[in-house]
């Protein structure tokens, strides 16, 4: 009888031990009902750390499924103050006239921001010392203006031939530089074109300028009708034709693919370097050892 009991008691502690290793059940329990009462064992005691399960809250199930979470959030207006220093520039780039700080103020959508002296008056000072902005302190009666800074200071016909005319190099200049002070740039690049004065390169895709040189017109040369008929008269022969003529004459044609002849490998034999006798160090042995060195040929 002792060795069933034996046998009961070490399974029992078996039993307790497997039953302590599995997860124990975990329920969520509805804040919203009141004088809810919780019947089994311990083990279904509701846990603050308990996570919600599949069958959770729809509406909070629908709410977290609206949630894009590879996008930025949608906060609304910048709040960064260089993110209102860049709006206040494009705004600023977008107009002919010297803007107030006022207006400037008006356009961006500040919200809380705008009654806030100090952050307001850091977004003045940056705007002073901005790179593209041209601030007049005696702009608008002494209350200062603001206006958009261009690469050039060019916004006529007269001042881009002068600056063209006044360059030392033909390196031209770039239409992208000045249609961001110059909106209407580009027509008056093609009348100046058609009046000979500017020489321009498009691009391909959209015909739109590119790159403008200062051309002179009295460069250009006029030639009579007759003169250009007998021009387009004159045949131009063939590339094959052409390619015959250089061979006849000794000439080697340019897109003739040359053979480049193999140079002969001129085999060099080795000389066998004689033997240098270096000098006897074995001093101790000079009467042991002897001289052949009369007999080497």
């Amino acid at each position: 009888m002792s060795y069933l009991q034996q046998q009961l008691k070490s399974f029992n502690a078996s039993v307790i031990d497997s039953a302590a290793r599995l997860p124990q059940q975990r329920r969520i329990i509805n804040s919203n009902v009141a004088g809810s009462t919780i019947s089994g064992s311990s083990s279904q005691v509701p846990s603050s750390s308990s996570t919600p399960t599949p069958g959770g809250d729809p509406w909070q199930r629908r709410h977290n499924a609206e949630i894009v979470y590879s996008q930025p959030a949608d906060t609304g207006t910048g709040k960064d103050i260089m993110t209102q220093v860049l709006f206040a520039v494009e705004h600023m780039k977008g107009k002919a006239t010297p803007l107030k700080f006022s207006e400037i103020l008006s356009y961006l959508s500040l919200r809380d921001k705008a009654h806030d002296q100090a952050y307001v008056q850091a977004l003045r000072k940056i705007l002073q010392a901005h790179e593209k902005v041209r601030y007049d302190p005696s702009g608008a009666n002494g209350e200062g203006t603001f206006r958009f800074r261009p690469p050039y200071d060019i916004y006529d016909s007269e001042q881009l031939l002068k600056h063209l005319q006044s360059q030392s190099t033909a390196a031209g200049m770039n239409v992208r530089d000045l249609r961001e002070g110059w909106a209407g740039v580009e027509e008056t690049i093609n009348e100046l074109e058609k009046e000979g004065k500017l020489l321009v390169t498009r691009n391909k895709k959209d015909d739109h300028a590119k790159m403008v040189w200062a051309n002179d017109p009295s460069l250009q040369q006029r030639f009579d009708d007759e003169f250009k008929q007998i021009w387009e008269k004159i045949k131009i022969p063939d590339s094959q034709t052409v390619k015959e003529e250089l061979e006849k004459a000794g000439i080697t044609p340019t897109n003739k693919n040359k053979v480049v002849k193999a140079r002969p490998k001129v085999e060099h034999k080795k000389v066998k370097k004689p033997r240098r006798s270096g000098k006897t160090t074995n001093t101790h042995m000079m009467g042991v050892l002897r001289d052949y060195s009369h007999l080497k040929r």
